[in-house]
């Protein structure tokens, strides 16, 4: 594996992700920002954003088996929603949850959320980015 995760001491030690992700691979993976599209180009959950993380992270993990990787070698996630605010923290980590245990992993590599007025069409809530690492 080319990632390890750890919260270094001097931290805030946060269940949802680690702060630091050490990379020991030879080749970088630029994970496009994945919205709620299913194969055929169809939103999945208008106006439910935990299905809409839930299908993001699925996307991310479509992509990354495609070049012979997995959430294991993420080193970093970015988070765009759209109209952040906290109260929506727990639909957040529910659509999280729901797709790590599809995937079987816990993505917990570390990450950014970031708050935005819009993403590419209206009905898209979120959108998930990454950056992986292989050997």
């Amino acid at each position: 594996m080319a990632i390890t995760l750890v919260n270094p001491p001097g931290l805030p030690q946060i269940d949802a992700y680690r702060q630091v992700s050490i990379a020991t691979g030879s080749k970088l993976v630029f994970i496009a920002g994945q919205v709620a599209w299913d194969a055929d180009g169809v939103t999945v959950g208008v106006g439910d954003l935990a299905a809409q993380v839930e299908q993001c992270y699925l996307n991310v993990g479509t992509a990354l088996a495609g070049v012979g990787a997995s959430f294991d070698d993420v080193a970093k996630l970015t988070i765009h929603v759209v109209g952040w605010t906290p109260d929506k923290m727990p639909q957040l980590m529910e659509g999280i949850s729901r797709a790590a245990a599809k995937l079987g992993v816990t993505p917990v590599p570390p990450g950014t959320l970031l708050g935005v007025a819009a993403l590419d069409v209206p009905e898209h809530l979120v959108e998930v980015e990454a950056t992986a690492i292989i050997d």
